[in-house]
C-alpha cells in the first residue's frame, strides 16, 4: 500500500467548474473571484475578503498598507514556515522571533516581553489549524501601558492606534475560537489555498478584514484590490462596462490579484467544506487520537478544547523522548513501507538564512524540543479508513524498530 502524505482533492465538480470558468473567456480576476471573496466572507462573519495569488503575497501587502518598514519590529513565533517572516524582511523591517509553547503556538509571555516602541504588528501562527488565544493577544495589544508606547508613524498606524494583530492562519480556516470562526478573530487575517491546504485553488490566498472603527471596511477593501494590482484603479471586470476602457495608476502596486480559474476550484470546495471536507478530517483526526492517545510513547496534538476547535489540517505527533535523529529515522523507516510523513516544522533559527541574520535556536528551546521528535500524519479527504489503519500500524511498527520501544 502506498500511501502520499497530501494530494490535492480534485474530482469531477472541481474539474467542471474550472472548465466553465475557462469556457466563459474570464480567466484573470472576473466575477468568480468576486463571488469568492463574497463566500469566504460570508463564512467567516465579517464584511470583506480580498482574494490574492497566495498567503505570502496577502501578508505582505497587508503589512505594506499599515506603513511598515525600516526601523519597525514585527513579532512571529520561531516555529513556523519561512512565509510568516520573509514578508517582515522584504518591508525591511526587523523580525522579533518568540518561542512557543507545547502546542506550537506562540508564548504570549514571550509576545508580551518582546514588545518595544518600535514593535509595529505581530503575526500569530495558528499553527496546524489550533487558533492562538486572541483574547490574550488582544488584551496585550491593548494594555494602556503598551498602547501609550506605540509611535504611529502613517495615518493608518494612527487610525488604528496600537499594533496591528495580523494572524498568519494558512492553516485555520474553518476552526473556531469562543464562537467565532478564524478570519473573524482579529484585525486582518490571511488564509492560505496552497495546494496542500484543506481548501485548495492551487495557490491562492485571501486578506479577511475585520478592523475596528474607524475604518470604513469597503474603503480598505478597494484600496487592497487596488494594491493587488499594479495600483490600477480598474481590474478588467471594471473595464468591460461601456466606455470603462480608461483607468489611473493611482499608486505604486503589486501583481498578486486572484484568477476565476481559482476561484472555480475554491468556490467548489467551500460550498462544501462544512458539510463535506471538515467532517472527514475530524474523523481522521479522531481515529489517530484514539490510537495514539493511550499509548505513552506519543504526545497528540491538542485540536479541541472548551474554547478552540481546529481545522483539522495537521495532525502533530510528537514521540516522546526521541532524538532529531531518530525521528528522522522513523519517517525514513515509514517511507520504505509505503507512507509518507512530513515535519511541520523547521524552526526558523535552524535554516541558513535565519542563522545568518544572527538567530540562534538556543533562544527558542522549546520550539526546538517540539521540532524535535514531532512527526505530521497524512490527513485528507480521500484517505481511506483501511489507510488510516495502515498509516497507524506502520507508525507504530517504525518507532518500535528505531526507539526498541
Amino acid at each position: 500500500m502506498n500511501i502520499p502524505f497530501s494530494p490535492p482533492h480534485i474530482d469531477d465538480a472541481i474539474v467542471n467548474e474550472v472548465a466553465a470558468a475557462l469556457r466563459s473567456g474570464w480567466i484573470t480576476t472576473g466575477p468568480r473571484t468576486k463571488l469568492f471573496e463574497q463566500r469566504i466572507a460570508e463564512f467567516c462573519g465579517i464584511q470583506r475578503v480580498v482574494c490574492v495569488n497566495s498567503a505570502s503575497a496577502g501578508l505582505e501587502l497587508v503589512l505594506r498598507w499599515f506603513g511598515i518598514g525600516p526601523g519597525d519590529e514585527v513579532i512571529v513565533p520561531a516555529y513556523t514556515y519561512t512565509a510568516t517572516a520573509e514578508v517582515v524582511l522584504h518591508c525591511g523591517a526587523r523580525l522579533v522571533m518568540v518561542d512557543v509553547n507545547d502546542d506550537l503556538l506562540m508564548d504570549m509571555k514571550k509576545v508580551r516581553q518582546a514588545i518595544t516602541p518600535r514593535t509595529k504588528a505581530i503575526i500569530p501562527v495558528d499553527i496546524v489549524g489550533l487558533p492562538c488565544d486572541y483574547d490574550q493577544l488582544l488584551d496585550i495589544v491593548n494594555d494602556t501601558q503598551v498602547k501609550s508606547q506605540f509611535q504611529p508613524a502613517t495615518e493608518v498606524q494612527r487610525m488604528l492606534g496600537r499594533i496591528l494583530v495580523m494572524p498568519d492562519a494558512a492553516h485555520s480556516l474553518g476552526a473556531w475560537y469562543k464562537g467565532k470562526r478564524a478570519g473573524a478573530l482579529a484585525d486582518i487575517t490571511v488564509f492560505s489555498f496552497h495546494a496542500v491546504k484543506n481548501l485548495t485553488t492551487a495557490e491562492g490566498g485571501a486578506i479577511c478584514l475585520n478592523l475596528p472603527e474607524p475604518f470604513d471596511m469597503e474603503a480598505v477593501y478597494k484600496e487592497m484590490c487596488v494594491s493587488s494590482l499594479h495600483g490600477q484603479s480598474k481590474d478588467a471586470l471594471a473595464k468591460t462596462k461601456a466606455g470603462g476602457w480608461r483607468y489611473d495608476v493611482t499608486s505604486v502596486g503589486y501583481k498578486c490579484n486572484m484568477t476565476d480559474v481559482a476561484a472555480a476550484m475554491g468556490l467548489v470546495e467551500l460550498a462544501r467544506y462544512d458539510q463535506l471536507i471538515l467532517p472527514r478530517r475530524k474523523q481522521i483526526f479522531d481515529a489517530y487520537n484514539q490510537a495514539f492517545g493511550s499509548d505513552n510513547r506519543f504526545r497528540v496534538p491538542t485540536y479541541e478544547t472548551l474554547d478552540k476547535r481546529s481545522s483539522y489540517h495537521v495532525f502533530t505527533l510528537r514521540v516522546n523522548d526521541a532524538s532529531e535523529k531518530q525521528r528522522d529515522e522513523i519517517i525514513f523507516k515509514m517511507a520504505e513501507k509505503g507512507v509518507a510523513a512530513n515535519v511541520h516544522f523547521i524552526p526558523l533559527p535552524l535554516l541558513t538564512v535565519y542563522k545568518s541574520l544572527g538567530y540562534k535556536i538556543d533562544n527558542y528551546p522549546n520550539a526546538y524540543r517540539q521540532f524535535a521528535c514531532e512527526i505530521s500524519l497524512p490527513v485528507y479527504f480521500d484517505l481511506t479508513d483501511e489507510q488510516v489503519a495502515e498509516v497507524i500500524r506502520v507508525t507504530k511498527e517504525s518507532v518500535s524498530e528505531v526507539c526498541g520501544l
